[in-house]
């Protein structure tokens, strides 16, 4: 068997490469499908199918240009109502690829059409080898059940489902079955993924919270409070992946635009969007800019931040990053490249133009500055409640990024900001929004809260008093 998993950390998403005897099945792929046909070639397969374990709404398939280019079949669960050409698998049904059987289970409950599909290599043993589960378990957790609102599928109703799939389907499977997901830590379709990327099912019988044994009415309970947010994309990505979304290799990188060009465009609308590491922004950027840095979950933030139908100008180190940005972009939905700084910050200063800059701070200078009580400094910490209730710097407001400028009014604008996350990388792409909603007075902590406790700084939670850091 030809097995082979593309894990791709600016999604935190996982497709697959299932192959056996000259023939192969592409799982859950990703946008940009390059690199599927190249390992496929590599190994000398044919790739027959496409499939899908549901309709993503995190990320936009390239399942379209994949069939496209080698004819092979789209399958998606029967429930899917997919508005192009492909295959509707129910319960039970069959493919056969060389030596290997996948054998597809209905596992409804991330969203209503989700499959997971069992892998035979009948050379080897009659039993399954391997299970890929989509959105339906993760590996240290299972999918969110709120995403089909839209569709009429309340929460509740979506995890009594999860609920039956996952205890009379998944966990009936011997321990020894390997587990594949979809997605792993990082992602929005779960809660407490792993950083792991496969298990088995054993060990998430033995380890998996929403696998402990419970009621189904605990359960549901359970899988229904304190939901995060869904971001504005997905509906986009959902209504992309049911129509299929048009192949990316007719995407040509947008044009190269002068400074004069550019401030042309921004003033009839566009975004300018820095995609350079928070201490080059910092260093020098364009007024008004979004910096969203390459370096970390580039494409989820852009689709959270984002307005989707705005127009965006790209401010980037070189040309490679820029194809990059644009690539990573249109994994989200977000093709509405209206070009990029050619030259970079570099050839808009020349031109006269104005730049920003932002300070980065270490925590070193932060503590110094709560120590000295500098000029009544206000501290907001962007990361998601979780992170934050677990521990934070003493005083510091949560206003977590993806919810930041809704919640920019209850901020103190006359304040100096010092804004922080886990790293430093949210917390810049949190300092642009701020200095865009006319906060004077800010800086960036590098770092983050990471640096903060390896420094061995006090640290408070949200159900405990301070405490220091060990």
């Amino acid at each position: 068997m030809d097995f082979m998993q593309f894990y791709l950390g600016c999604l935190a998403h996982a497709s697959y490469l299932i192959g056996s005897e000259g023939e192969a099945a592409v799982v859950d792929p990703r946008r940009d499908v390059d690199e599927y046909l190249a390992e496929a070639r590599a190994r000398r397969l044919a790739i027959r199918y496409v499939i899908e374990t549901h309709l993503h709404a995190d990320f936009v398939s390239g399942h379209r240009e994949l069939a496209e280019r080698t004819g092979a079949e789209i399958v998606f669960g029967a429930r899917a109502g997919a508005a192009l050409p492909h295959r509707g698998v129910r319960e039970g049904d069959e493919l056969r690829i060389g030596t290997l059987v996948l054998r597809f289970l209905e596992t409804p409950g991330h969203t209503p059409e989700s499959i997971c599909i069992l892998v035979t290599d009948t050379e080897v043993a009659p039993e399954p080898r391997m299970v890929l589960t989509g959105d339906t378990l993760f590996i240290g957790d299972v999918g969110r059940p709120d995403l089909v609102g839209a569709k009429g599928f309340a929460p509740e109703t979506m995890a009594g489902m999860l609920y039956d799939s996952l205890h009379e389907k998944l966990l009936k499977l011997p321990d020894a079955v390997e587990v594949y997901p979809a997605h792993g830590a990082g992602s929005l379709c779960g809660r407490n993924m792993s950083s792991e990327t496969s298990s088995t099912i054993g060990h998430e019988r033995r380890t998996n919270y929403a696998l402990k044994p419970m009621s189904r009415g605990d359960f549901v309970k359970m899988m229904t409070a304190d939901l995060p947010e869904a971001p504005p994309y997905f509906p986009l990505d959902v209504a992309l992946n049911r129509q299929g979304a048009a192949p990316l290799r007719d995407h040509p990188l947008p044009p190269a635009l002068a400074p004069e060009m550019a401030v042309r465009l921004g003033e009839r609308g566009a975004t300018f969007l820095d995609v350079r590491p928070a201490p080059a922004f910092g260093a020098g950027h364009l007024p008004a800019s979004v910096n969203i840095g390459l370096s970390g979950q580039f494409a989820s933030w852009a689709g959270t931040l984002l307005p989707a139908g705005q127009s965006l100008v790209i401010v980037g180190e070189d040309e490679a990053g820029v194809q990059e940005a644009v690539t990573r972009l249109a994994r989200v939905g977000l093709e509405n490249v209206a070009g990029y700084l050619q030259g970079g910050v570099a050839a808009w200063a020349r031109a006269g133009w104005p730049t920003g800059r932002l300070p980065q701070i270490t925590v070193d200078e932060l503590r110094a500055r709560i120590r000295e009580g500098h000029a009544g400094l206000q501290v907001v910490d962007v990361r998601r409640p979780g992170e934050y209730a677990a521990g934070h710097v003493p005083g510091a407001l949560n206003r977590p990024l993806d919810r930041l400028e809704r919640e920019m009014g209850t901020l103190d604008r006359v304040r100096p900001t010092a804004v922080i996350c886990a790293g430093g990388y949210r917390s810049s792409a949190a300092t642009s929004l701020l200095r865009r909603g006319a906060f004077p007075d800010l800086s960036n902590v590098a770092g983050g809260t990471s640096a903060w406790i390896a420094a061995g700084y006090e640290v408070e939670t949200q159900a405990a008093g301070p405490k220091t850091a060990t």
